[in-house]
């Protein structure tokens, strides 16, 4: 046997344990393609004002402006039916681990699943509003009762089901609530 073909031979004993090592290797999955919720660098019409929220209900979509003509793009959950609500606010408040009271509106609506929380419910991981909230007032300065706020059913995001505040994972919600302060101006669509 000469040296060539002794090479030859070898060469797949030397190559193959990093062929096994990479088919056993798990593959990363693509977040992007599999998750379109996730937050995520976008171009933006450059009309927007840096720094303000719009939301496109109908795409279930959230965008925080932050240059002109880029933002960042969240998934949000929107109200159900006839409870999406759209116009101008901005920022009024915002509150980390925020409390709840169902509106007597929601409890007309599903006395079953409201009812027993007239009196409101403290902030924590069980609360509906979830991590964060940030509370939407008109331009008289009036609570308009409507919410950006985080969620205890994250795989509620991308869909048509609250009482009409705009739903975030709580992980989203704080990123957002950290970079916009009280007075940010938003607009929903």
């Amino acid at each position: 046997m000469n040296r060539r073909q002794m090479i030859s031979l070898a060469l797949p004993l030397i190559a193959a344990p990093s062929l096994v090592m990479a088919q056993a290797a798990p593959k990363a999955p693509a977040a992007t393609a599999t998750d379109p919720y996730i937050p995520t660098e976008v171009a933006i019409r450059d009309d927007f004002e840096v720094g303000s929220i719009v939301v496109v209900s109908k795409d279930f979509f959230l965008y925080h402006v932050i240059a002109p003509g880029r933002a960042i793009r969240y998934g949000v959950a929107v109200g159900k039916d006839e409870l999406v609500w759209k116009g101008k606010a901005t920022i009024g408040r915002k509150v980390e681990w925020p409390s709840w009271r169902p509106t007597q509106d929601m409890i007309e609506r599903n006395p079953a699943a409201y009812k027993k929380y007239e009196d409101g419910m403290p902030g924590g991981p069980k609360n509906p509003l979830g991590a964060r909230a940030l509370y939407l007032y008109n331009a008289n300065g009036q609570d308009t009762a409507i919410r950006i706020h985080g969620t205890t059913q994250p795989g509620s995001i991308g869909s048509a089901v609250s009482n009409g505040c705009l739903r975030m994972r709580n992980e989203a919600v704080i990123s957002l609530f950290n970079q916009v302060p009280v007075g940010t101006p938003v607009y929903v669509f």
